[in-house]
Protein backbone atom coordinates (compact mmCIF):
# COMPACT_ATOMS: atom_id res chain seq x y z
CA UNK A 1 0.00 0.00 0.00
CA UNK A 2 2.88 2.45 -0.19
CA UNK A 3 2.21 3.75 -3.43
CA UNK A 4 -1.27 3.76 -4.06
CA UNK A 5 -3.76 4.39 -5.83
CA UNK A 6 -1.75 3.11 -8.70
CA UNK A 7 -3.17 5.31 -11.76
CA UNK A 8 -1.96 6.58 -14.47
CA UNK A 9 0.19 10.21 -14.40
CA UNK A 10 -1.33 12.66 -16.36
CA UNK A 11 1.32 13.94 -18.31
CA UNK A 12 4.95 12.67 -19.21
CA UNK A 13 6.32 15.96 -17.39
CA UNK A 14 7.11 15.16 -13.43
CA UNK A 15 4.81 17.72 -11.27
CA UNK A 16 7.14 19.20 -8.01
CA UNK A 17 4.99 19.08 -4.92
CA UNK A 18 7.36 20.71 -2.46
CA UNK A 19 10.23 22.47 -2.89
CA UNK A 20 13.74 22.38 -0.03
CA UNK A 21 13.71 25.34 1.96
CA UNK A 22 17.21 27.18 0.90
CA UNK A 23 18.87 30.16 2.07
CA UNK A 24 21.46 30.06 -0.55
CA UNK A 25 20.45 32.13 -3.71
CA UNK A 26 20.00 29.88 -6.90
CA UNK A 27 17.46 27.58 -8.63
CA UNK A 28 16.51 24.62 -6.56
CA UNK A 29 15.98 22.29 -9.66
CA UNK A 30 17.17 21.37 -13.26
CA UNK A 31 15.53 19.40 -16.00
CA UNK A 32 17.31 17.01 -18.20
CA UNK A 33 16.69 14.12 -20.32
CA UNK A 34 17.58 9.99 -19.33
CA UNK A 35 20.51 8.92 -21.83
CA UNK A 36 21.13 5.47 -20.16
CA UNK A 37 22.91 3.35 -17.52
CA UNK A 38 26.84 2.05 -17.68
CA UNK A 39 29.28 1.68 -14.97
CA UNK A 40 32.21 3.24 -13.19
CA UNK A 41 35.05 2.34 -10.46
CA UNK A 42 34.89 5.11 -7.85
CA UNK A 43 36.94 4.97 -4.87
CA UNK A 44 34.68 4.57 -1.76
CA UNK A 45 34.80 7.42 0.88
CA UNK A 46 32.03 6.49 3.03
CA UNK A 47 33.17 6.52 6.49
CA UNK A 48 32.89 2.98 7.91
CA UNK A 49 32.25 1.17 4.77
CA UNK A 50 33.97 -2.23 5.11
CA UNK A 51 35.54 -0.97 1.43
CA UNK A 52 36.41 2.21 2.54
CA UNK A 53 39.35 3.66 0.23
CA UNK A 54 39.37 0.68 -2.12
CA UNK A 55 38.19 0.76 -5.69
CA UNK A 56 34.74 -0.17 -5.81
CA UNK A 57 32.23 -0.70 -9.39
CA UNK A 58 28.92 1.12 -8.97
CA UNK A 59 26.10 1.21 -11.59
CA UNK A 60 25.54 4.78 -12.79
CA UNK A 61 22.74 6.43 -14.69
CA UNK A 62 23.80 9.38 -17.45
CA UNK A 63 21.40 12.41 -17.76
CA UNK A 64 22.06 14.90 -20.81
CA UNK A 65 21.41 18.29 -19.89
CA UNK A 66 21.66 20.89 -22.19
CA UNK A 67 20.95 24.48 -20.86
CA UNK A 68 17.73 25.22 -19.84
CA UNK A 69 16.10 28.69 -20.62
CA UNK A 70 14.75 30.95 -18.63
CA UNK A 71 11.62 32.47 -20.02
CA UNK A 72 9.16 33.79 -17.28
CA UNK A 73 9.42 34.62 -13.93
CA UNK A 74 6.29 33.89 -11.26
CA UNK A 75 5.77 35.91 -8.25
CA UNK A 76 3.04 34.17 -5.63
CA UNK A 77 1.34 35.61 -3.08
CA UNK A 78 -0.16 33.75 0.11
CA UNK A 79 -4.27 33.70 0.55
CA UNK A 80 -6.35 31.89 2.77
CA UNK A 81 -6.40 29.21 0.24
CA UNK A 82 -2.69 28.93 -0.30
CA UNK A 83 -0.27 30.22 -2.81
CA UNK A 84 -1.47 32.12 -5.59
CA UNK A 85 -0.06 33.49 -8.76
CA UNK A 86 -0.39 37.01 -8.66
CA UNK A 87 1.58 38.15 -11.92
CA UNK A 88 4.20 37.08 -14.54
CA UNK A 89 6.79 38.71 -16.43
CA UNK A 90 8.06 36.79 -19.72
CA UNK A 91 10.75 37.55 -21.65
CA UNK A 92 11.15 39.62 -24.70
CA UNK A 93 12.84 37.09 -27.10
CA UNK A 94 11.32 34.09 -26.82
CA UNK A 95 12.46 30.66 -29.02
CA UNK A 96 10.18 29.53 -31.89
CA UNK A 97 10.10 26.29 -30.19
CA UNK A 98 8.41 27.58 -27.33
CA UNK A 99 5.09 28.22 -29.21
CA UNK A 100 4.50 24.51 -29.33
CA UNK A 101 4.17 24.20 -25.80
CA UNK A 102 1.98 27.78 -24.92
CA UNK A 103 0.25 30.21 -27.15
CA UNK A 104 2.43 33.70 -26.63
CA UNK A 105 0.66 36.60 -26.84
CA UNK A 106 0.89 38.63 -29.92
CA UNK A 107 0.96 42.30 -28.39
CA UNK A 108 2.71 42.08 -24.91
CA UNK A 109 4.90 45.23 -23.30
CA UNK A 110 7.59 43.48 -20.74
CA UNK A 111 8.28 46.69 -19.26
CA UNK A 112 4.70 47.10 -17.93
CA UNK A 113 4.90 43.84 -16.61
CA UNK A 114 8.49 44.67 -14.89
CA UNK A 115 6.89 47.77 -13.47
CA UNK A 116 3.85 45.81 -11.26
CA UNK A 117 6.19 43.11 -10.65
CA UNK A 118 8.34 45.72 -8.45
CA UNK A 119 5.45 47.15 -6.97
CA UNK A 120 4.58 44.20 -5.56
CA UNK A 121 7.86 42.63 -3.96
CA UNK A 122 8.29 46.74 -2.64
CA UNK A 123 4.73 46.65 -1.37
CA UNK A 124 5.69 43.21 0.50
CA UNK A 125 2.88 41.55 -0.88
CA UNK A 126 4.98 38.12 -2.63
CA UNK A 127 5.91 35.42 -0.55
CA UNK A 128 7.48 32.86 -3.37
CA UNK A 129 9.30 33.83 -6.21
CA UNK A 130 9.37 30.92 -9.35
CA UNK A 131 11.17 30.92 -12.86
CA UNK A 132 9.22 29.21 -15.69
CA UNK A 133 12.55 27.39 -17.70
CA UNK A 134 12.46 25.89 -20.93
CA UNK A 135 14.47 22.96 -22.39
CA UNK A 136 15.77 22.53 -25.33
CA UNK A 137 15.33 19.27 -26.78
CA UNK A 138 17.10 19.61 -30.39
CA UNK A 139 20.08 19.41 -28.43
CA UNK A 140 19.77 16.00 -27.26
CA UNK A 141 19.69 12.47 -28.56
CA UNK A 142 15.80 13.02 -28.67
CA UNK A 143 14.20 13.62 -31.74
CA UNK A 144 11.59 15.98 -30.06
CA UNK A 145 11.46 19.73 -30.85
CA UNK A 146 8.95 20.48 -28.51
CA UNK A 147 10.52 21.48 -25.62
CA UNK A 148 9.25 21.08 -21.72
CA UNK A 149 8.36 23.83 -19.67
CA UNK A 150 8.91 23.83 -15.93
CA UNK A 151 8.41 25.79 -12.93
CA UNK A 152 11.24 25.89 -10.81
CA UNK A 153 11.29 27.87 -7.41
CA UNK A 154 14.06 30.46 -6.58
CA UNK A 155 16.01 29.97 -3.34
CA UNK A 156 16.90 32.60 -1.52
CA UNK A 157 17.15 34.46 2.82
CA UNK A 158 15.02 36.93 1.32
CA UNK A 159 12.16 38.19 -1.40
CA UNK A 160 14.03 40.76 -2.63
CA UNK A 161 16.97 38.94 -3.42
CA UNK A 162 15.76 36.37 -5.42
CA UNK A 163 13.57 38.70 -7.23
CA UNK A 164 16.95 40.50 -8.60
CA UNK A 165 18.49 36.92 -8.98
CA UNK A 166 15.58 35.70 -11.04
CA UNK A 167 15.36 38.73 -13.07
CA UNK A 168 18.37 39.03 -14.06
CA UNK A 169 18.60 35.25 -15.39
CA UNK A 170 14.99 36.32 -17.41
CA UNK A 171 15.74 35.15 -21.20
CA UNK A 172 18.82 34.14 -20.52
CA UNK A 173 20.74 30.28 -20.63
CA UNK A 174 21.02 28.14 -17.34
CA UNK A 175 23.65 25.33 -16.88
CA UNK A 176 23.64 22.74 -14.95
CA UNK A 177 27.07 23.54 -13.71
CA UNK A 178 25.58 26.65 -12.17
CA UNK A 179 23.41 25.12 -9.78
CA UNK A 180 25.02 21.58 -8.73
CA UNK A 181 28.41 20.09 -7.95
CA UNK A 182 30.47 16.83 -7.98
CA UNK A 183 29.70 14.87 -4.66
CA UNK A 184 25.71 16.61 -4.06
CA UNK A 185 23.07 14.82 -3.53
CA UNK A 186 19.88 15.43 -5.29
CA UNK A 187 16.31 14.26 -5.69
CA UNK A 188 15.35 12.83 -8.84
CA UNK A 189 11.79 13.15 -9.75
CA UNK A 190 10.38 11.34 -13.23
CA UNK A 191 7.52 9.44 -14.45
CA UNK A 192 8.21 5.64 -14.48
CA UNK A 193 8.08 3.04 -17.61
CA UNK A 194 4.43 2.23 -18.08
CA UNK A 195 3.18 -1.29 -18.30
CA UNK A 196 -0.47 -1.12 -19.06
CA UNK A 197 -2.98 -3.35 -17.92
CA UNK A 198 -1.93 -5.84 -15.18
CA UNK A 199 -3.08 -8.76 -12.52
CA UNK A 200 -3.20 -8.47 -9.16
CA UNK A 201 -0.40 -10.94 -9.71
CA UNK A 202 1.92 -8.82 -11.57
CA UNK A 203 0.84 -5.56 -9.90
CA UNK A 204 0.57 -6.54 -6.36
CA UNK A 205 2.72 -9.85 -5.95
CA UNK A 206 -0.10 -11.43 -4.88
CA UNK A 207 0.39 -15.91 -4.42
CA UNK A 208 -0.42 -17.54 -7.13
CA UNK A 209 -3.48 -19.95 -6.01
CA UNK A 210 -2.57 -24.01 -5.72
CA UNK A 211 -3.66 -26.38 -8.68
CA UNK A 212 -6.38 -27.09 -7.35
CA UNK A 213 -8.69 -23.87 -6.81
CA UNK A 214 -11.35 -23.08 -9.37
CA UNK A 215 -12.14 -21.15 -11.75
CA UNK A 216 -8.42 -19.48 -11.72
CA UNK A 217 -5.30 -19.26 -10.18
CA UNK A 218 -3.99 -15.80 -10.69
CA UNK A 219 -6.63 -14.47 -8.40
CA UNK A 220 -6.82 -13.26 -4.82
CA UNK A 221 -8.81 -15.69 -2.32
CA UNK A 222 -11.82 -13.19 -1.53
CA UNK A 223 -12.40 -9.80 -2.36
CA UNK A 224 -13.86 -8.76 0.71
CA UNK A 225 -16.23 -10.22 3.95
CA UNK A 226 -20.17 -10.02 4.10
CA UNK A 227 -19.51 -7.57 6.82
CA UNK A 228 -18.34 -4.79 5.63
CA UNK A 229 -20.11 -5.47 2.58
CA UNK A 230 -18.02 -3.13 0.27
CA UNK A 231 -14.72 -4.24 -1.02
CA UNK A 232 -12.20 -2.23 0.86
CA UNK A 233 -9.37 -0.25 -0.68
CA UNK A 234 -6.26 -2.32 0.46
CA UNK A 235 -7.56 -5.32 -1.57
CA UNK A 236 -5.10 -6.21 -4.47
CA UNK A 237 -7.15 -5.66 -7.75
CA UNK A 238 -5.88 -4.75 -11.63
CA UNK A 239 -5.92 -2.10 -13.27
CA UNK A 240 -2.71 0.46 -14.92
CA UNK A 241 0.81 -0.47 -13.74
CA UNK A 242 3.49 1.70 -14.22
CA UNK A 243 3.50 5.58 -16.04
CA UNK A 244 3.58 6.69 -12.10
CA UNK A 245 5.08 9.53 -10.62
CA UNK A 246 8.12 8.53 -8.48
CA UNK A 247 10.39 10.74 -6.46
CA UNK A 248 14.06 8.63 -5.43
CA UNK A 249 15.63 10.59 -2.64
CA UNK A 250 19.83 11.21 -2.32
CA UNK A 251 21.20 10.33 -5.52
CA UNK A 252 24.99 11.33 -5.53
CA UNK A 253 26.24 13.23 -8.20
CA UNK A 254 29.53 11.49 -9.15
CA UNK A 255 30.72 13.51 -12.36
CA UNK A 256 29.83 16.17 -14.41
CA UNK A 257 30.58 18.09 -17.77
CA UNK A 258 30.37 19.75 -20.61
CA UNK A 259 31.60 16.85 -23.13
CA UNK A 260 29.45 14.28 -23.25
CA UNK A 261 32.12 12.12 -25.30
CA UNK A 262 33.77 11.44 -22.07
CA UNK A 263 30.92 9.12 -21.02
CA UNK A 264 29.29 7.86 -24.45
CA UNK A 265 29.57 4.22 -25.32
CA UNK A 266 31.01 3.34 -28.35
CA UNK A 267 28.07 3.97 -30.35
CA UNK A 268 25.69 5.45 -28.21
CA UNK A 269 23.38 4.55 -25.46
CA UNK A 270 20.84 1.86 -26.66
CA UNK A 271 17.81 3.90 -27.70
CA UNK A 272 19.27 6.88 -27.15
CA UNK A 273 21.86 7.89 -29.20
CA UNK A 274 25.38 10.01 -27.98
CA UNK A 275 25.37 12.52 -25.20
CA UNK A 276 26.90 15.63 -27.36
CA UNK A 277 27.16 18.14 -24.85
CA UNK A 278 26.58 19.18 -20.88
CA UNK A 279 25.89 15.87 -18.95
CA UNK A 280 25.01 14.49 -15.28
CA UNK A 281 26.58 11.21 -13.90
CA UNK A 282 24.15 9.83 -11.06
CA UNK A 283 25.08 6.67 -8.71
CA UNK A 284 22.31 3.91 -8.98
CA UNK A 285 19.42 3.64 -11.34
CA UNK A 286 16.24 6.29 -11.97
CA UNK A 287 12.85 5.93 -12.39
CA UNK A 288 11.76 6.19 -16.12
CA UNK A 289 12.74 5.26 -19.65
CA UNK A 290 15.57 6.54 -21.91
CA UNK A 291 14.49 9.83 -23.32
CA UNK A 292 12.17 10.53 -20.59
CA UNK A 293 12.38 13.95 -19.05
CA UNK A 294 13.76 13.64 -15.23
CA UNK A 295 13.88 16.60 -13.20
CA UNK A 296 16.69 17.05 -10.44
CA UNK A 297 15.96 18.66 -6.93
CA UNK A 298 18.04 19.87 -4.44
CA UNK A 299 17.50 17.36 -1.47
CA UNK A 300 14.99 17.85 1.17
CA UNK A 301 17.02 15.10 3.61
CA UNK A 302 20.45 15.32 2.42
CA UNK A 303 22.34 13.77 4.90
CA UNK A 304 24.89 15.17 7.10
CA UNK A 305 28.43 16.32 6.15
CA UNK A 306 29.72 18.16 3.35
CA UNK A 307 29.43 17.00 0.30
CA UNK A 308 33.12 15.99 -1.39
CA UNK A 309 33.71 15.40 -4.95
CA UNK A 310 34.44 11.46 -5.43
CA UNK A 311 37.25 10.45 -7.05
CA UNK A 312 35.89 9.02 -10.21
CA UNK A 313 38.91 6.23 -11.51
CA UNK A 314 36.91 5.18 -14.82
CA UNK A 315 33.52 5.60 -16.45
CA UNK A 316 32.47 2.14 -18.71
CA UNK A 317 32.63 3.60 -22.89
CA UNK A 318 32.40 0.09 -23.69
CA UNK A 319 29.86 -0.98 -26.73
CA UNK A 320 26.20 -1.53 -25.43
CA UNK A 321 25.69 -3.43 -29.29
CA UNK A 322 27.75 -5.86 -28.94
CA UNK A 323 30.45 -4.11 -31.24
Amino acid sequence: MAYSPRKRASRPRPRVRAWPSESSLGLLGFAGYKAGMTHAFVIDDRKGSPTEGQEIRVPVTAIDAPPMVICAVRLYGKTVRGLTVLTEVWAKDLSKDLTRVVKLPEEYNPEEALERAEELVKGEKISEIRVLAHTQPRLTGTSKKKPDLVEIKVGGASVGDQWGYAKELLGKEVRVGDLFKEGEYVDVISITEGKGFEGPVQRWGVKIQPRKVQKARRHVGAIGPWTPSRIMSSVPGYGQMGYHQRTELNKRILAMGGNGEKVTPAGGFLRYGPVRGDFVILSGSIPGPTKRMVLLRRAVRKPPGIASPPTVTYISRKSQQGV
